[in-house]
């Protein structure tokens, strides 16, 4: 079976993870520390706070501005509900914007049209724009409508490490950036995250939420306020300094990958099978998914790939689609781009070990299936 995504883990980053689990030191310390410098200098930011989760990072952002009950926090309609699920365990309410059809991320027509309509009682008080699959969001234009309307800019960039948009990095361009290292994520720590920003409250008050309110000083701990358990261990932080030296490459490699797969798929778009992503070239490419046409049966195609020995899946979720978010401000319409993208959107294998054999497999695999579920 080839997987839809394989962690990039060696020997030597297995060699330090035993290292430090023979150390005895554990929990968040040296390590830790070292990574969390080595990733600030690399992706070009002045803080970075690393915590046990990709989800842990959107919650601690969220609980560090003070949002909660009687706010609203904009988020797009698809991506995985993680996005939304803290705005909502955080006493907030979602407000769920539709998406681009190629892009799969929210722009600033669907946002600034998401406020304008906006009635609710709750006061808007931040937007959380996902990078979804590495895509990169015009955060710029989206910060000029955020200023313009009193928000605050908290980017999910938990599929987007690496990702630029007119050179700068995901993360260094809102108020608070949040990454996952989740095993399908290009650096993975098993599960861990982080968060990124140029304020130097933030990280204080971010680092303090991480572990249960508390800092330390002159051999003095204080707890300042009720907080987290949110640490990163520092066997995973070995991990994740293990790869950090390959990620550019592997991300170039990405890339490449991703050109490689629209070109071999492009017969297919062509004929009106499906839509292949946007190419930006900021894109860092956590993974690959197409858009199959309306009519087509996509768990069929799944299906069929796995017949093949391939591993498909759905991309994302149509948030205003879930029960679980049947309160927020969005009914889905039927018309709605997450909504299609919900239930035509196509992930394929994809990761840096993969090739030109493994394109071709999948090209003519799908191709077989498309033939086969409209026959």
């Amino acid at each position: 079976m080839l997987r839809l995504s394989l962690p990039n883990i060696d020997d030597a980053a297995i060699a330090a993870v035993g290292q430090v689990l023979r150390s005895g030191q554990l929990v968040h310390g040296e390590q830790g520390a070292a990574f969390e410098r080595e990733l600030q200098e690399w992706i070009g930011v002045r803080h970075v706070v690393l915590v046990s989760s990709g989800t842990a990072a959107l919650h601690l952002a969220l609980a560090a501005l003070g949002i909660g009950a009687g706010d609203a926090v904009l988020v797009p309609d698809f991506t995985f509900p993680a996005t939304a699920n803290v705005v909502l365990l955080s006493g907030a309410r979602p407000v769920l914007v539709d998406v681009d059809t190629r892009s799969y991320c929210i722009t600033p027509e669907t946002l600034a049209a998401a406020i304008e309509s906006w009635r609710g009682p709750e006061r808007l008080r931040a937007m959380m724009p996902v990078h979804e699959f590495g895509h990169s969001v015009d955060v710029p234009a989206l910060r000029a409508i955020a200023t313009a309307h009193g928000l605050r800019v908290i980017e999910d960039a938990a599929c987007a490490i690496g990702a630029t948009h007119s050179g700068t990095k995901a993360g260094a361009m809102g108020d608070i950036g949040c990454f996952s290292m989740h095993p399908r994520k290009t650096l993975t720590t098993g599960e861990g995250g982080f968060l990124t920003t140029g304020d130097d409250a933030l990280a204080r008050r971010l680092r303090r939420l991480r572990n249960h309110g508390m800092e330390r000083s002159n051999g003095v701990t204080v707890f300042h306020e009720a907080g987290f358990n949110y640490r990163l261990t520092d066997f995973q932080s070995a991990l994740g300094r293990a790869q950090l030296p390959r990620l550019q490459g592997w991300i170039e490699a990405r890339r490449a990958l991703a050109q490689a797969y629209s070109a071999a798929l492009a017969p297919l778009a062509e004929r009106g099978l499906l839509t292949l992503p946007d190419s930006h070239p900021g894109h860092s490419w956590q993974t690959y998914m197409v858009a199959l046409a309306e009519g087509i049966d996509r768990a069929a195609v799944i299906s069929a790939l796995a017949a093949a020995g391939l591993e498909a899946n759905l991309g994302a979720q149509c948030l205003s689609a879930q029960p679980a978010f049947a309160a927020c401000a969005r009914s889905p319409s039927a018309t709605s781009n997450a909504l299609r993208l919900d239930r035509q959107g196509l992930a394929l294998p994809f990761c840096e070990q993969y090739g030109s054999a493994e394109i071709a497999r999948v090209a003519s695999a799908l191709t077989n299936a498309l033939r086969g579920t409209l026959a």
